[in-house]
């Protein structure tokens, strides 16, 4: 549905870099296979890989009809381009999220 990044402080912490890129997709056309561990923060639920502590997905608000899966768990150079970048307030003045057709958004 949407690939974007976040510059929230909850996604820095979460992710251990300066933002978090993710995919989403509707909830009914996706399916889990395999363990996982959650861990739940306000109004949101993240699944790590219980191996290796990977963020793998993740459900939170307002998007509970879809689910956020990292960007980095494809493992894919070629995945496309994020759509939106959100929280840009927070950003840290050396990251700059370029591209055409980027919505920019404090």
């Amino acid at each position: 549905m949407r690939v974007s990044v976040c510059h929230c402080l909850d996604c820095q912490k979460r992710s251990g870099s300066s933002f978090a890129a993710q995919a989403r997709f509707p909830i009914e056309q996706t399916t889990v296979n395999g363990e996982s561990k959650q861990w739940s923060r306000g109004e949101a639920t993240f699944s790590f890989c219980p191996e290796c502590g990977s963020t793998v997905f993740y459900h939170a608000r307002p998007f509970r009809e879809m689910v956020a899966v990292a960007i980095g768990a494809f493992a894919e150079p070629e995945f496309p381009s994020p759509y939106y970048s959100v929280y840009e307030a927070r950003k840290h003045a050396w990251v700059e999220i370029m591209g055409d057709g980027i919505e920019h958004y404090e």
